[in-house]
């Protein structure tokens, strides 16, 4: 979450004057050009920075399992964590990975800079994601100048930009509900689909597939799978309209 920041390292590699350090499969520091490094799967490396953890820390860091990959990935706020969540929610999102590469530059006075993105997204179509997180109220001008930099160079390499800030929050707290049930061993055999062919109240269609205490985990598992639709603008409520999505 850190801003651009002066570090010492190879020149840039690209015509723009943007280059791209991050930690390869072998475990070594790599330094790359915009061009080159838009070939890296960078959904797949390790992070550049560490998540330390101390006494009186004011952040908050720590690791969420996506049910996306399976592989642990890394967060520093509270507010990473609920877009980490929302990203493992996105259906479009195939894999996710934090903190996943500098983003390297000369300023005008030829002092290097450097920027690490929150988190990086490959989408189901090939595209890759570069995510900045921060509180809308939290985006002075200076840390403004650098997503509009890492913008710019999202752009050189084709990848799509996001800066993110506090999500909706009764689609938060809906999605954080589901995602308590996003572990396969939610999902029990069951007709799901059938019973939920045509819109039906939550905890009734819980109850036509058995035992509602039984069932629930494996209706709220399909809910964040996707394989059931409902309205998230809404709060979830056990009267919720639940159906079959068009998967």
């Amino acid at each position: 979450m850190g801003g651009l920041v002066a570090v010492r390292g190879l020149a840039p590699a690209s015509l723009s004057g943007f280059a791209v350090g991050y930690v390869g499969a072998d475990g070594q520091e790599r330094h790359d050009g915009l061009v080159a490094a838009a070939a890296v799967a960078f959904e797949a490396v390790p992070p550049v920075r560490s998540f330390p953890v101390y006494r009186g820390q004011r952040n908050n860091t720590g690791l969420w399992w996506p049910a996306t990959t399976g592989a642990l990935v890394g967060f520093e706020s509270w507010l990473e964590r609920n877009h980490l969540t929302l990203l493992d929610f996105d259906p479009v999102v195939v894999a996710i990975s934090s903190q996943p590469f500098w983003l390297l530059l000369d300023d005008d006075a030829g002092r290097r800079r450097s920027h690490a993105p929150d988190f990086f997204a490959r989408l189901a179509d090939g595209t890759g994601v570069v995510i900045d997180v921060r509180p809308a109220t939290r985006v002075r001008p200076k840390d403004a100048a650098v997503f509009a930099t890492t913008r710019r160079a999202c752009a050189e390499a084709g990848w799509e930009y996001r800066l993110v800030h506090e999500p909706d929050a009764v689609l938060m707290a809906s999605v954080r509900w589901l995602a308590g049930y996003r572990h396969p061993r939610c999902l029990r055999p069951a007709a799901a689909g059938v019973v939920f062919a045509d819109p039906l109240p939550l905890m009734d269609g819980a109850e036509r597939l058995g035992d509602a205490l039984a069932t629930l985990p494996t209706v709220f598992h399909l809910l964040w799978c996707g394989w059931l639709g409902v309205d998230l603008a809404v709060p979830l409520s056990e009267a919720s309209l639940v159906t079959a999505a068009d998967r």
